[in-house]
């Protein structure tokens, strides 16, 4: 299980557009979840802009931010991807993806010139974004003899626990991260306790 217990996700998709040097750059914000709709937003902005020269990139996934990726696409190696990268890293966002799209304006900027622009473009793209942090939620699947239902839900119910798929002897609870001390409240109830996932 994670340690942390909250986690940052952008609200809504933004875009911000500035010319440095004579290069056009447009930046957009996404809120993704997987790999799949990673590809699918870059697919359609690279329809969009056929033209441009580069479609950078970089994007953070899971609550734990441990799947990460950034992508210079041609410009030289880790001038654009990883500064992108790094502004998700320190504004601690996850389940965002950020692409920079660059139209060429015929004058080149160099290495630091680029690391420059493709930070302050990612940078004043976050800044629109409004940015909610959330509580991280834990599932465990627990088992309790039949005749501690009563009380078991009750516990439940005193301790502002969500609950699904309660049949015989079994149920699912919901359990804010900072709240999982709370679960030894439950512990006289249960037979068995299981960690399954986060929402």
């Amino acid at each position: 299980m994670l340690f942390k217990n909250n986690y940052c996700e952008i609200v809504d998709e933004n875009f911000n557009s500035l010319i440095i040097q004579k290069s056009k750059f447009i930046s957009y914000a996404f809120k993704v979840y997987d790999l799949n709709q990673v590809k699918r937003k870059l697919d359609l902005l690279k329809k969009k802009h056929k033209k441009a020269n580069h479609h950078c990139y970089a994007y953070v996934l899971s609550l734990d931010s441990s799947i990460q990726k950034s992508s210079d696409d041609g410009e030289p190696s880790s001038t654009a991807g990883k500064p992108i990268l790094n502004q998700i890293k320190i504004n601690d966002l996850t389940n965002i993806l950020i692409v920079v799209v660059r139209y060429f304006g015929g004058k080149k900027l160099g290495i630091s010139g680029l690391i420059n622009a493709y930070k302050t473009s990612s940078n004043e793209l976050i800044k629109k974004c409004k940015i909610k942090s959330k509580e991280i939620i834990d599932i465990y699947e627990i088992e309790f003899e039949e005749s501690n239902k009563h009380n078991l839900l009750n516990a439940i119910k005193k301790n502002n626990f969500k609950y699904e798929n309660l049949n015989q002897g079994a149920c699912d609870i919901h359990v804010k991260r900072s709240y999982t001390k709370s679960l030894e409240n439950l512990n006289i109830f249960l037979t068995n306790k299981k960690y399954l996932s986060s929402e």
